[in-house]
């Protein structure tokens, strides 16, 4: 009797269960059709070829905008799908649920009758697919994830180097049109069409506008300086000489020793086996001797350290005696850095000044503070007191007090390392001011007039409103070039805040991706918050069926020092979920290339965006057939 009572009691618990998760289910499906009339404005514009992706888009927002993870864990306690993975065909996921549940209640399934009919669980993934083939072009063959590289300089004169990059894997070069010119992209783009005709691969090419970053100014130099040093070993042994070359004028060829400028007889005069002498700029006496000598150089050898400046004078010293005399030439100024540490004050300046450090007296109270310029005037229009500020990447963190319209102090709260060195030319971020900058200006418009020529796709870079999108969309049509792919970048905090109203302004045009910039990003949001907003971005993007590119330091430490840390491969692994990976330049991007080929093609085996693809584990402990267990399954059965 106890039995049949404790039955019915879970027989009428799980058909309450039912009856409210059905109704949960109901009421996000009356939100989802809902929201359809609350977009009218928005969907009505969209391209003809984004419009069932905008509605898709439309009824994630209205699922999402409410917590629904009580509603999931009911899901599965019932045995049905938890709507975990409903981006790219939310109201199928929706509709089937509900269907089941009306099942489980033993209610007739209606019929439902939508004016347009949902994007179904098959087409959620082709239309995805279809999109990033229009922008990013077709898959590699043992790869469902392209790779973008961005190109160095390097690439506009070395064939060899555009042609290898295509051999190794590379899908689409990226040239970033805030370094170099219009001339040297064009090279790029010429060893690329050279390549893919000797290899018989395509290959995409995308510009990164410049846009209005916010960037220090120069820092004055101190007089020019060369310094050269033997290698030493942990004991501090000469292991190798310093090999220092002396030239009337100072060439454009690459040297792996220190080169010096001299005026004077002293090329004219200099044999193998002399020694020249000079004073450097400690004033320490140190000797170095010629081991080869041409008619436009002499190359030397010193086991000492020494820095020299302009007018340092040289002797030739032969079997002890001087043979000729000269000076040390020209040297270039070396740029200075303002060293920054919590506490101190920077004074950020309107106008061209050369940035300086601060400044003491001699009981070393401050006298002047440190000083730099910032690259756009905007910038001491908009900002407030109270509001952060971070410099080079957040290497500089500060916040900002006494605005006045030409200059603005900054109370440094951190420094890398507890000091860090701020130079000319690094990024600004202001995560917390409302800037007032144009998305497009004249040198981007300017920019946009070779990438319509030579590329397929143009990256917006700092776009922040749907305005932005405009402003480009209508100079894409005044440049005839609505066939040029349109890429969003994602690097900053209102960006992400309004990225939404950001996609249904994209959708006007027919081929968009998405950029998730990752350095600026993180920079903005604070690097705790940056997986979290990674997954959103990815979240919405699949909603949308628009592409997205994974950007910014991956395999960082692979390409610039040879050797990546373990966090890295992790985070390029992450790359899987997106549908392109970009790497930046690096002296060892041909290494990081291949290893990033071999990370994605493992990886895709074992993940497709959030989905867990269950292959065969490869551990030996289950083998098939070891120690008596069972047999494997047939091929044709395994995943």
């Amino acid at each position: 009797m106890a039995s049949e009572q404790e039955e019915m009691t879970d027989e009428q618990s799980r058909n309450a269960l039912v009856r409210r998760v059905g109704l949960a289910v109901e009421r996000l499906r009356e939100d989802a059709m809902a929201i359809e009339d609350e977009l009218d404005d928005r969907l009505r514009l969209v391209a003809p070829e984004c419009a069932a992706s905008a509605r898709n888009l439309a009824h994630y927002l209205a699922v999402r905008r409410v917590d629904i993870r009580i509603l999931q864990r009911e899901l599965g306690r019932l045995g049905l799908s938890s709507l975990g993975r409903m981006e790219a065909h939310v109201m199928a996921s929706l509709d089937n649920v509900a269907d089941v549940l009306c099942l489980l209640r033993k209610s007739a399934v209606p019929d439902r009758v939508q004016a347009v009919r949902p994007i179904r669980f098959h087409e959620g993934d082709q239309v995805l697919a279809r999109h990033a083939h229009a922008i990013l072009g077709p898959l590699h063959s043992d790869r469902k994830t392209r790779i973008m590289v961005t190109m160095p300089s390097e690439a506009a004169a070395d064939p060899s180097f555009v042609s290898n990059l295509l051999a190794q894997g590379m899908d689409i070069m990226r040239i970033n049109c805030a370094h170099d010119s219009a001339d040297v992209w064009g090279r790029m783009v010429d060893q690329l069409r050279q390549a893919e005709r000797k290899l018989g691969r395509s290959c995409k090419v995308c510009c990164d506008l410049a846009g209005p970053k916010l960037r220090t100014g120069a820092v004055e130099s101190s007089p020019g300086v060369v310094k050269w040093r033997p290698q030493r070993n942990a004991l501090g042994q000469t292991i190798a000489p310093a090999l220092v070359r002396f030239v009337n004028e100072v060439p454009d060829d690459a040297f792996a020793g220190t080169t010096v400028p001299v005026q004077g007889k002293l090329l004219a005069r200099v044999r193998g086996g002399d020694f020249i002498a000079l004073h450097d700029a400690r004033g320490r006496a140190r000797t170095l001797e010629v081991i080869a000598v041409s008619a436009d150089a002499c190359l030397c050898q010193g086991v000492r350290t020494a820095y020299v400046v302009e007018g340092t004078r040289l002797s030739v010293r032969r079997k002890a005696r001087t043979v000729a005399k000269a000076t040390v030439g020209p040297l270039p100024p070396t740029p200075q850095a303002l060293l920054l540490k919590p506490g101190d004050v920077l004074e950020v300046v309107r106008g061209e000044i050369l940035g300086r450090p601060a400044t003491y007296d001699d009981d070393g109270k401050l006298v002047e503070a440190a000083c730099i310029a910032c690259s756009l005037d905007e910038a001491f229009i908009s900002v407030r007191e109270g509001e952060r500020i971070f410099f080079d990447d957040g290497k500089i963190a500060g916040k900002i007090r006494r605005v006045t319209p030409e200059r603005f102090s900054v109370d440094v709260t951190y420094a890398a390392g507890g000091a860090a060195k701020l130079q000319g030319e690094k990024g600004i971020n202001l995560p917390d001011t409302d800037l007032k900058l144009l998305a497009l200006g004249a040198n981007d418009l300017a920019d946009l007039a070779f990438v319509v020529r030579h590329a397929d796709m143009v990256a917006m870079s700092f776009v922040q409103r749907p305005q932005d999108i405009e402003d480009l969309l209508l100079a894409l049509d005044r440049f005839d070039a609505n066939h040029l792919g349109m890429v969003l970048k994602i690097e900053t905090t209102k960006a992400f805040s309004r990225l939404p109203s950001l996609l249904f302004a994209a959708m006007r045009h027919p081929n968009v991706a998405v950029m998730v910039a990752r350095g600026d990003l993180g920079v903005e949001l604070g690097f705790e918050r940056l997986s979290e907003v990674q997954e959103e971005i990815l979240w919405l993007c699949e909603a949308a069926h628009v592409p997205v590119i994974w950007a910014t330091q991956v395999l960082e430490s692979l390409a610039k020092g040879g050797m990546p840390s373990r966090a890295e491969v992790t985070d390029a692994a992450m790359g899987t979920r997106a549908e392109c990976v970009m790497l930046n330049k690096g002296p060892y991007i041909m290494q990081t290339l291949r290893f990033l080929c071999d990370v994605l093609k493992r990886m895709e085996m074992h993940h497709e965006k959030k989905t867990a693809m269950l292959r065969r584990l490869s551990i030996s402990e289950i083998a098939p057939g070891e120690d008596g267990a069972r047999g494997a399954r047939p091929e044709t059965c395994r995943g």
